[in-house]
This record gives C-alpha cells, sequence and structure tokens, in this order.
C-alpha cells in the first residue's frame, strides 16, 4: 500500500501472546479422603465456542457426549479498534542500529490500536470453572502486562498491558432441561497494542565542514549575492572521534577514520581549524 510492501506478524504476536498467557492452567480432582486422584491440563484452541461445539459433534472421533471432554477453552479476537488516548507524535522516530555503521534504520511512532479478545471456559461442572477463574482473575487487577517483542529486525521490545473488561456464566444443555451440557464462563479481554509501518533505512552524517567568507575589500562595492567577490578564510570540520581501544577524544590525529565509528559508539566531537591568507582559497 502507498508504494511499500512490508509486515511485521505483529497482529499475530498478539494473538499468540493472548493464547500463551492461558496454555499452562491444570486443575486437581480429588477423592473423598483428599488425595488427588487426577491432574488436569486444560486444552485451548482459537476459535469461537460455538465453533469448537460444531467440530466436535462432527468429527466421529469426538462423536461422544459433549461434557465428557470437558472442561476446555477456547479464545478468538473479536476486533480492532484505534485508540484516540494513546496517540503519539507522529513524526517522532525510533532508531536503531544497521549492520552497515554508516546506515541507520528507523521507524516513525507505532499506531495504537485496541484489540478485543474473547475467552471461553466451557466446565462440565461449576468446581472446575471456579479452579480455572481463580488461576486467571487474581492477575488482572484489572490488567496484566506483558513485555513482548513486536519487530525482529529491527528488534523493538514494547510492554502491553491486557485489560479484563467483564466476567459472565452461562449454562447451555442437550435434550431437556434436567440435563446441563456445559457451564461456560465468558472472559472479555482488550489487548492495548501498537502497529508499526515500514522500517527505513538513513544515512548518518558523520562529518561536518563549515567555510567561513570573506569580501574582498577591493570588491567592497558589489552585490552580496556574486560569490567571486569572496575568499574562504577559515574552514572548521567536525567529526567523531574515537581511539583505537575504543576511547572518545576530540583530537582528529588520534581518531581512527570517522567511518569506521558507529553511532552508537562512545566517540567526541573532533574539531579541525585551518585558515588561510586573504584572498587565497582553500587548496
Amino acid at each position: 500500500m502507498f508504494g511499500q510492501t512490508w509486515y511485521h506478524g505483529s497482529i499475530r504476536r498478539y494473538i499468540i501472546l493472548f493464547g500463551t498467557m492461558f496454555n499452562d492452567i491444570y486443575i486437581r480432582r480429588y477423592d473423598n479422603a483428599g488425595n488427588m486422584v487426577k491432574l488436569i491440563k486444560i486444552p485451548i484452541t482459537y476459535g469461537p465456542k460455538d465453533k469448537v461445539i460444531a467440530r466436535i459433534q462432527a468429527d466421529p472421533n469426538l462423536n461422544r457426549p459433549f461434557a465428557a471432554i470437558l472442561p476446555y477453552m477456547s479464545f478468538e479476537l473479536n476486533s480492532v479498534q484505534y485508540d484516540t488516548s494513546r496517540k503519539l507524535n507522529t513524526i517522532n522516530q525510533i532508531v536503531n542500529t544497521d549492520s552497515n555503521k554508516n546506515l541507520a534504520r528507523y521507524n516513525y511512532n507505532p499506531v495504537p490500536y485496541n484489540f478485543n479478545f474473547t475467552l471461553s471456559c466451557m466446565v462440565k461442572n461449576a468446581e472446575d470453572g471456579a479452579k480455572i477463574m481463580e488461576q486467571i482473575l487474581p492477575f488482572f487487577t484489572p490488567d496484566w502486562t506483558a513485555t513482548v517483542r513486536i519487530i525482529d529486525d529491527p528488534e523493538i521490545i514494547v510492554d502491553i498491558p491486557t485489560l479484563l473488561n467483564d466476567v459472565q456464566v452461562t449454562d447451555t444443555w442437550e435434550g431437556n432441561f434436567t440435563e446441563r451440557r456445559a457451564l461456560v464462563w465468558t472472559l472479555k479481554f482488550t489487548m492495548k497494542g501498537y502497529l508499526y509501518g515500514p522500517t527505513r533505512k538513513s544515512k548518518i552524517i558523520k562529518k561536518a565542514k563549515t567555510n567561513i567568507k570573506f569580501k574582498l575589500a577591493q570588491d567592497s562595492n558589489t552585490a552580496i549575492g556574486n560569490t567571486e567577490s569572496y575568499f574562504v578564510a577559515e574552514t572548521i570540520t567536525v567529526q567523531p572521534g574515537m581511539t583505537a581501544n575504543g576511547e572518545p577524544t576530540s583530537n582528529v590525529a588520534e581518531s581512527v577514520d570517522y567511518s569506521e565509528i558507529s553511532w552508537t559508539d562512545d566517540y567526541d566531537f573532533a574539531f579541525e581549524q585551518f585558515s588561510y591568507p586573504a584572498g587565497k582559497d582553500q587548496p
């Protein structure tokens, strides 16, 4: 779009992040004597709960009462909304290193978007639902923040908060009303993420050269725009200075060539100043 093609995989990372938060939940079941008889890891998949139920019913290998495979969790991305409250200055840049010391990579500030997710926890009995909820709800107060690498190259790492908005509990049935099909906990979340534009490259200015000119005395009446009536009296050069040992220096003679110095190195500013006789330009 707009003459550029890029893909950072940010939305995919947000979906993976959300699923990863809930992919390591277990519940324990005990007998009447208080001994643990079963440890169950709660499976989780991407998709709405209705699709999960439909798949189970349609798959011959899973053709058994729905409650027999519970507990089960599923999640889905419902919507993406622009967040005006987190708007950043569009022209600010995030600068990163490049393998070429004379280049820098940069991205403009990202655009804030809210990613709305729904997590559905389907259980056979209320006790299983309570065990799962008590492993989730205490972490959201009402948000939980994860540190995520949004872009690999250049590496950009940001903190992404996920906000818990609402928790609902519903019953579904199969057959008559005396037979409960599943108890479903529905949790709604908002992940406050960012989307980045393309990564650009730019040359780094490492050397600045300034000529100070004066007007020739015999041409005092010549128009200012006539450059032939001026001579270079002094030249000042500024460049990064760093010794071969990596120490900053302001002495050009002690410094390695400026093209070998990266903008992330610990350097100083080295100055050179040349003066020329009146009426004679620099060689």
